[in-house]
């Protein structure tokens, strides 16, 4: 606090400003002090004029008590000329300390103070030494998602604001801010983005562009990220300089397909770790349903690895006892080849039937049905909007999804799937309970735009919730330098680290990752490859790295007990 105050002083004393400033304040305390000297000088005069013998003590009280309006009272003049002296003394004291002073103290110490403490607190350049930052550009929930993960993995990062409020009402909010202006490439050099990871631009199509634009001037090879809500907008932000532009609602559309059950029984990679794939599977219908994981002999047939299981939208790391039901969703982990072997086995369990039915029909409904199709899965939208699904093979039943009529036109008595797209949480909220009522046993799949209701759509009956936030976050993520994570759904991560120091030496069995973190190893990366699913009894090479499976807070847990400077460079 000490230091902090200190550097604040020196800060308004220091250059050319506040040494104008401590010159202006230091000459009218001179005038002051040289007007009570004069005060006190005359009040002995006049004092003696009129027989009375005062100490200089008692004059310059005197002075003060009269300058400052307080008036005791205990000491005054007999005379004309004495009272004529006291009304001068008071009325420049009225002048002096009550109006000079207070403006004085404000104009040039109280103001710079004010404007220092808003520049530490919303600062328009970030040290010269940075390196390795993040720099986001817009605030808005898929930021807020973000900003938790950089923290989680220990990054710089800051938020570029235009408004010096905003900025630092933010920064009463807890969040590293800076200001400047998007479009101005002297702010971005003065924001050392040339020494940035990335910059990431989430807002509108129209600014992301223009920020891409600007920073590519800037700092030809820093990495930006860019999210786009028109497919339109994918080029023109790549030509601006985006080197990956996210459309946030086609992955959320896309992980909603994978999801459904009543499509086919093939492995749908959802994400990739150098030559390791991991996807899921439906086993709806398939000979695995009733079986335990040891008794499928899927690692033995296939080569995959079943890391984890979805049940009803939880997931449950995979144990030999793990019984597979009906609508168990298995998470697999294994080469391009492991994979296609799977599929060679289950394609002919196609198990499509009643359409599923998508209430909502903006983007990321449109992308859901897409996704579908493109799964050979038939689907029905419920639209309030006549002419918003423009797709001439979409069926599409308009109404309100919240009238059973509505619903039922759209086949919800037979879907075995209903995906609840639309943007607004507490009308997902709603929907979700209406739906879980009138189908306890149907597999309900949510979106969440924000990650606090998540929770929220789960405890309405949603058994899959994809946050469009988490989403977002961890699709920048995975583009940093030094990380490789991957979200498998909400909550639930992979991610790729070097195999801590104190676990060197011991196998995998010996390190107790599960019991003391809850996460599992996935696979494990040598200098002689990737071996995906490796035995308990694999030793752990201080030179390897490991990919590893957990949900949020067992990945914090981990990074907690093992560091967070463990994460791996992805170059």
């Amino acid at each position: 606090m000490i230091k902090s105050a200190t550097a604040q002083l020196v800060s308004i004393v220091g250059g050319r400003r506040g040494q104008r400033n401590l010159r202006s304040l230091s000459r009218f305390f001179m005038v002051l002090v040289g007007l009570i000297g004069v005060y006190t000088a005359l009040f002995h005069f006049l004092m003696l004029r009129e027989g009375q013998t005062h100490s200089w003590v008692t004059g310059f009280y005197w002075t003060l008590t009269v300058m400052s309006t307080l008036g005791f009272g205990d000491i005054t003049f007999h005379s004309d000329p004495g009272r004529a002296f006291s009304i001068l003394v008071l009325l420049s004291g009225m002048i002096f300390l009550l109006v000079l002073l207070p403006f004085t103290f404000i104009e040039f110490f109280y103001g710079p103070w004010m404007r220092s403490q808003e520049a530490a607190r919303a600062p328009r350049e970030l040290p010269a030494d940075i390196q390795g930052h993040i720099l986001l550009t817009h605030y808005d929930a898929v930021t807020l998602a973000l900003i938790r993960r950089l923290r989680q993995f220990q990054y710089q990062y800051a938020l570029v604001v235009p408004d010096v409020e905003e900025a630092l009402r933010l920064h009463d909010e807890g969040l590293e801010v800076v200001v400047g202006a998007l479009d101005d490439p002297e702010a971005w050099q003065k924001l050392r983005v040339a020494q940035a990871a990335i910059v990431a631009a989430t807002g509108s199509d129209v600014t992301n562009t223009n920020v891409s634009f600007t920073v590519r001037e800037v700092a030809p090879e820093v990495r930006i990220v860019s999210t786009a809500t028109d497919q339109a907008s994918v080029d023109v932000l790549e030509l601006a300089g985006s080197n990956h532009v996210l459309r946030l609602e086609h992955m959320i559309g896309g992980s909603f397909a994978r999801r459904v059950v009543g499509g086919d029984a093939l492995a749908h990679v959802i994400g990739e770790f150098d030559e390791i794939r991991i996807a899921e599977a439906s086993t709806h219908r398939t000979p695995l349903v009733g079986r335990t994981l040891r008794e499928s002999n899927l690692r033995e047939k296939v080569g995959v690895t079943v890391v984890g299981v979805w049940e009803r939208g939880r997931f449950e790391p995979a144990r030999p006892e793990t019984r597979i039901h009906e609508n168990t969703i298995l998470v697999l982990a294994g080469s391009a080849e492991h994979l296609y072997r799977y599929d060679e086995l289950f394609c002919i369990y196609n198990v499509a039937n009643a359409p599923v039915v998508i209430v909502g029909g903006g983007r990321v409904g449109r992308a859901t049905a897409q996704a579908l199709r493109e799964r050979e899965v038939d689907s029905r939208i419920v639209e309030l909007v006549p002419g918003r699904v423009r797709d001439p093979e979409q069926v599409v039943v308009v109404g309100n999804a919240a009238e059973l009529e509505v619903l039922r036109a759209a086949g919800i008595d037979e879907a075995p799937t209903v995906i609840i797209t639309p943007h607004d949480d507490d009308l997902n909220v709603y929907l979700t309970v209406y739906c879980r009522k009138l189908r306890p046993d149907v597999l309900i799949l949510s979106r969440a735009t924000l990650e606090r209701n998540v929770a929220t759509l789960h405890r309405a009956g949603a058994d899959i919730v994809m946050s469009y936030a988490f989403m977002g976050a961890t699709a920048i993520l995975n583009w940093l330098k030094r990380s490789r994570v991957l979200m498998v759904a909400e909550g639930l991560d992979l991610f790729r680290v070097r195999v801590p120091g104190e676990l060197a030496g011991k196998s995998i069995a010996e390190s107790s990752i599960r019991e003391l973190t809850g996460c599992s190893i996935v696979a494990m990366s040598t200098a002689e490859g990737m071996e995906v699913g490796p035995s308990p009894e694999k030793i752990l090479s201080a030179d390897s790295d490991i990919v590893v499976i957990g949900s949020i807070e067992s990945e914090d847990r981990f990074l907690e007990r093992f560091g967070s400077g463990t994460a791996v460079d992805s170059d």
